[in-house]
């Protein structure tokens, strides 16, 4: 008679307390992951007029409304840059960050159908709306260059090393804050029209977007600093333009920022994670 196959089980039980990621696992899932950032492009754009033309035109509008109200009726400094290319240059960085937390907060609730059905980590679902993000960045990131060569502006050799920790930064941010708004998101559906009042809010509380370093002295640059985007922003430009003074400090305190927030993101998602296809 012929051996009988061993049958291989797999038990999913539901974490307990504030367990930690697997990231082993997250890793074994990597495939999925792409899947998933790249079908978040796809719809993104799905349908669309001007398809990924929208990368470009969000920054670009806010852009003329800021040289508008902040260069030519407050007169505001811009640290002798042209303000077209004072305000593009931080715009940038922030629509990332702003288009990456609207993402991720929507993932869950957003594929509920596959959180009921089929097991996979959670956590792949707001990463790859993060993920996503970094299309629409390389866009906007690729026009603000073509204004920096025509206002004849060119980066620090810093840039080469700054700018990827920068971004990481920003992708820990919006990380951090998506994961916990994604989670809230899906047991408290009212979160979905929250996220654009934070979004706008956060922006205004970002002065590095529209207001010249020198506005700011320390210790109120640091304290500031704890706006993690305020950070990025500063940095992002310095490295770029020349922007003002090095932005250590402001940096410092960003990173550590961030830092805080993918931690306590990462705990209260895995907290929540039990309950998401009960409830979703």
């Amino acid at each position: 008679m012929a051996a009988t196959e061993a049958k291989i089980e797999t038990v999913i039980r539901p974490t307990q307390g504030w367990a930690g990621f697997n990231l082993r696992e997250l890793w074994e899932y990597r495939e999925l992951l792409l899947f998933f950032t790249w079908r978040s492009v796809l719809v993104r754009y799905k349908q669309t007029f001007l398809g990924a033309t929208w990368a470009v035109l969000q920054p670009f509008f806010m852009m003329v409304i800021f040289s508008i109200f902040f260069g030519r009726i407050a007169g505001i400094s811009t640290n002798d840059i042209p303000a077209p290319l004072f305000y593009y240059s931080a715009l940038v960085p922030w629509f990332f960050f702003a288009n990456s937390l609207n993402a991720s907060a929507n993932s869950l609730v957003g594929n509920a159908n596959l959180l009921r059905k089929i097991y996979f980590p959670r956590f792949v679902l707001p990463l790859a709306g993060v993920l996503a993000a970094l299309v629409d960045f390389a866009i906007a990131f690729t026009i603000l260059i073509v204004m920096m060569v025509v206002y004849g502006y060119y980066p620090r050799w810093e840039a080469v090393f700054v700018l990827p920790a920068v971004l990481l930064l920003a992708v820990a941010c919006a990380l951090g804050v998506g994961l916990v708004f994604s989670a809230a998101n899906v047991a408290y559906r009212d979160v979905q029209y929250v996220i654009p009042f934070v979004a706008q809010a956060w922006l205004f509380a970002t002065p590095a977007i529209y207001a010249g370093a020198e506005l700011l002295e320390e210790p109120w640059r640091t304290v500031v600093g704890l706006n993690p985007m305020n950070g990025v922003i500063e940095t992002f430009r310095w490295a770029l333009l020349n922007a003002g003074p090095a932005p250590g400090g402001m940096v410092a305190v960003s990173a550590v920022v961030s830092a805080v927030l993918v931690v306590v993101g990462a705990a209260y998602f895995r907290r929540q994670e039990r309950t998401f296809a009960d409830v979703v």
